[in-house]
């Protein structure tokens, strides 16, 4: 862990383009390089044959411009991503082609050839926010971005007083002025906690001049070309917080759960909050060749059928001693009769499954459901509604709602049961869930039900 002795102002605002986060606080963003058009996915039999056998299949379809994530170590180089790009870790390559090659190699998938296991169409995910709604045809990253800032506004106007601020004053758990009320809920009392863990955290990036976090990170990278990992969206400096927030924050309350975890920020969403997923699958890589014990993620799609690739992804991370904990996702409208499904990747029977509640520990509105298929279900829950967290911009903290407010608790508390017990993988997976605190929930909504920290004696 790293420390900031003199701890540096707050960057001007007006500076740079607009911020906004997925979960529909502040104005429209900047608008970020467009995405190249969507590859296929190929998950491989196994990482160790990665290199060789992609660029077997690459030869075979023309395609010439390969490149190894072992190779370029962080995200990629310029602006521009190579054709092949071989994930060495995950058994997994990302390939961008015309319409004829990459046809060509679905086929090869289907016959089983050189050991391709799925040929999957390229996704494009979202950071996961309470007003994030589902649209057809979807909205592309501006357009989300400033229908999300509108949103907030419009729900910051009809609001109570306080209501964004802390949690809900009328009932339930409030900040106060030692602890957020999710980290009292949680029971993540510890200021020492996560020493000698790493936690990955896989999102818009962060705001490296917070003065909460200047310095935090053992290591950052970039997987959006053209764009750095400095955070002009937010949410990634939010989710940053709640897992690694310091013991003794500039201004409030304490906010992170783990404050001496070991901590790697991999910017994988556009400032504008979307992401194609080869850059979340070369985050995910990346953070596990620099040995992330567990990896956060709070992105997403609305997807409702589980992907070979995440299921295969999770497993191999499990493999490694690695957890993934990933956001359940905010397609539902409870308070409409719409429960919601969890998506995608947190559908994968091998990836951690976090729901959000609120401060009277009942399930969000937004919140999705467990899903009929096989993996497509919430394992824990954790606070995700008036989190408080740190902010890129002044006054420097925020309080907002989503799964992903949610996930980076979990993530934080993987952390602290890790450094308690030394557990790793699937081992964490089941202290995770077997400590979990039950609630007078349906398990379709929370899973074994508030996660929590161990606790001392």
């Amino acid at each position: 862990m790293t420390t900031d002795s003199a701890r540096p102002s707050f960057p001007d605002p007006t500076a740079g383009g607009g911020t906004t986060d997925g979960d529909g606080n502040g104005s429209p963003p900047a608008r970020s390089p467009a995405p190249p058009p969507p590859g296929v996915v190929l998950t491989l039999s196994g990482p160790g044959e990665a290199a060789a056998l992609t660029r077997t299949l690459a030869d075979r379809v023309g395609l010439s411009e390969v490149a190894s994530s072992a190779d370029l170590g962080g995200g990629p180089r310029g602006h521009a991503e190579p054709e092949v790009m071989v994930l060495e870790a995950l058994g997994v390559a990302v390939i961008h082609g015309d319409p004829d090659q990459l046809g060509s190699l679905s086929v090869a998938a289907r016959t089983g050839e050189l050991g391709v296991m799925a040929a999957e169409p390229e996704l494009v995910l979202h950071a996961l926010g309470a007003t994030t709604l589902p649209t057809s045809p979807p909205l592309d990253a501006y357009l989300r971005g400033f229908h999300d800032g509108v949103s907030a506004l419009v729900a910051a106007v009809a609001a109570p007083t306080g209501a964004l601020d802390g949690a809900d004053q009328a009932s339930g758990e409030v900040d106060d002025d030692e602890l957020t009320w999710g980290l009292r809920a949680v029971g993540a009392h510890d200021p020492a906690a996560g020493a000698g863990v790493t936690v990955a955290v896989l999102d818009t990036g962060v705001a490296t001049a917070h003065p909460d976090l200047c310095g935090r990170a053992r290591a950052t990278a970039s997987f959006v070309p053209g764009e750095s990992v400095e955070d002009a969206n937010g949410h990634g400096t939010h989710c940053v917080g709640t897992v690694a927030g310091p013991a003794s924050p500039t201004s409030g309350p304490r906010y992170g759960v783990a404050p001496e975890v070991e901590l790697l920020v991999g910017k994988v969403l556009s400032d504008g909050g979307s992401g194609n997923e080869g850059w979340i699958l070369a985050g995910i890589d990346w953070a596990l060749r620099n040995g992330a014990h567990v990896v956060s993620l709070s992105l997403g799609a609305d997807v409702a059928t589980p992907r070979v690739t995440y299921e295969v992804v999770g497993q191999r991370a499990l493999e490694r001693g690695s957890l993934l904990v990933a956001a359940a996702g905010n397609n539902a409208r409870r308070s409409h009769g719409r429960p919601g499904f969890v998506g995608t990747p947190a559908n994968a029977s091998t990836v951690l499954a976090v729901a959000a509640v609120d401060p009277r520990l009942a399930v969000a509105d937004f919140s999705a459901r467990s899903g009929h298929a096989c993996g497509a279900r919430v394992d824990v829950a954790a606070p995700g509604v008036a989190v408080r967290s740190a902010w890129p911009h002044p006054p420097g903290y925020l309080a907002t709602n989503g799964t992903s407010m949610a996930t980076p608790h979990v993530a934080g508390l993987a952390a602290c049961w890790a450094q308690h017990g030394g557990h790793h993988g699937s081992e964490l997976w089941r202290r995770l869930t077997c400590t979990a605190s039950p609630l007078d929930v349906s398990a379709a909504d929370v899973g074994a039900g508030l996660a929590v920290a161990p606790q001392a004696g």
